[in-house]
């Protein structure tokens, strides 16, 4: 599911679907879109694409086997290849600050532009967690990434 979607459901967002990212809501054993945010609202008309970041998390059960954060991104992938987006690489480790995370980065020609997609995946408490930015170029979508860092637990 991309950030336009999430914004679009018609009771703002909190939808239910079977797909990573697509599962919202509190029902059930689906998953929930923690965060959308958007550089301009979803329904506005711009030139450029609309900068977001959407960050969600879905349990592991629903995943049979998923015991590492790259195994999520074969359900992940499919999503994304259903919304017309092309993968750019395999899924590698990155690390934001101490901790790893899994990057999968996916592209998408909408008209004279390309739309750009980053998602970074990991597991935490029995949730395959993941943050998507969306950006229009290379350094926008770097620049969503940059501003990602994890605190201190508690």
């Amino acid at each position: 599911m991309n950030a336009r979607e999430a914004a679009d459901s018609e009771d703002g967002g909190l939808e239910t679907k079977s797909s990573p990212q697509g599962t919202q809501g509190n029902t059930g054993e689906g998953g929930r879109v923690l965060l959308a945010a958007f550089s301009r609202p979803p329904d506005a008309r711009g030139e450029d694409v609309n900068a977001s970041i959407v960050i969600a998390a879905e349990p592991v059960g629903t995943y049979p086997g998923l015991k590492e954060a790259a195994q999520y991104f074969g359900p992940l992938t499919d999503v994304a290849k259903a919304q017309g987006f092309s993968v750019d690489a395999e899924p590698y480790e990155i690390a934001i600050g101490t901790k790893v995370v899994v990057r999968g980065d996916f592209h998408k020609d909408v008209g004279s532009r390309v739309m750009r997609q980053s998602t970074l995946a990991f597991l935490a408490q029995g949730h395959a967690v993941s943050i998507t930015v969306i950006g229009g170029t290379e350094d926008e979508v770097e620049d969503l990434i940059e501003g990602v860092s994890f605190g201190a637990g508690k």
